[in-house]
């Protein structure tokens, strides 16, 4: 393999070019794993991921992630694992900037589906 097909992959680059929000695009594929780059203000719906766990890990911004019985706030630099089948709502007072890891075929909103649902495995 020609040695400049090697290269990282850049967030700051990535995240200029993605302009909507609440519109994950992936990075790349580790395994079966997806790693999808997000921008998102604002709140999101109520729904949760029966199948898979989610990782949020939040690049720029301070995101806050609602449970029915509590929140946690994730910072720049660190993330949060939402166990699966756990109902959870992100909400972003200011524009947040992450990551997210999860199983190819994710959607978004669960199966809660309406106007925030994301269309799936779309590349940057």
């Amino acid at each position: 393999m020609p040695e400049n097909t090697y290269r990282a992959i850049n967030f700051a680059e990535k995240l200029g070019r993605i302009h909507e929000q609440w519109q994950p695009r992936v990075l790349a594929e580790l395994n079966d794993y997806q790693i999808k780059i997000v921008r998102i203000e604002g709140d999101f719906i109520w729904h949760d991921h029966p199948e898979t766990d989610e990782a949020f890990i939040v690049l720029e911004g301070s995101l806050r992630i609602d449970f029915r019985d509590g929140s946690v706030t994730v910072g720049p630099g660190e993330m949060f694992v939402v166990p699966k089948g756990k109902e959870h709502k992100p909400f972003a007072e200011k524009e947040v900037r992450m990551l997210l890891i999860e199983p190819r075929g994710t959607l978004n909103t669960g199966h809660e589906g309406g106007e925030r649902t994301a269309q799936n495995d779309r590349w940057i």
